[in-house]
């Protein structure tokens, strides 16, 4: 999981931490880089105080499932992450 962010989102919105797309089918197949398909799960690093009358359910450590166009990519210290509205997200695995 990601060190501590700097960064508090806002209202509703989080910010997900991707996980590594697949390397391997199933068979053993190795996907080259330029068919690797965008991942739809992640780990919340750090989440807003929600809107006046709706908290968040979702909290920093949960893992996600979002949708493939979901949020907004941004870079912090290297790192990429996707920031959106709890709204886009899908479930709590």
């Amino acid at each position: 999981m990601a060190k501590n962010l700097n960064i508090t989102p806002l209202h509703d919105r989080v910010i997900v931490q991707a996980a590594p797309a697949e390397e391997k089918t199933a068979g053993g197949i190795i996907i080259p880089d330029t068919a690797k398909e965008k991942p739809q799960r992640g780990t919340v690093v750090a989440a807003g105080p929600g809107k006046k009358d709706e908290p968040l359910t979702v909290k920093t450590g949960d893992t996600v499932l979002y949708g493939k166009y979901a949020g907004t990519e941004i870079a912090i210290e290297g790192i990429d992450y996707l920031i959106m509205r709890e709204s886009d997200i899908l479930a709590i695995v």
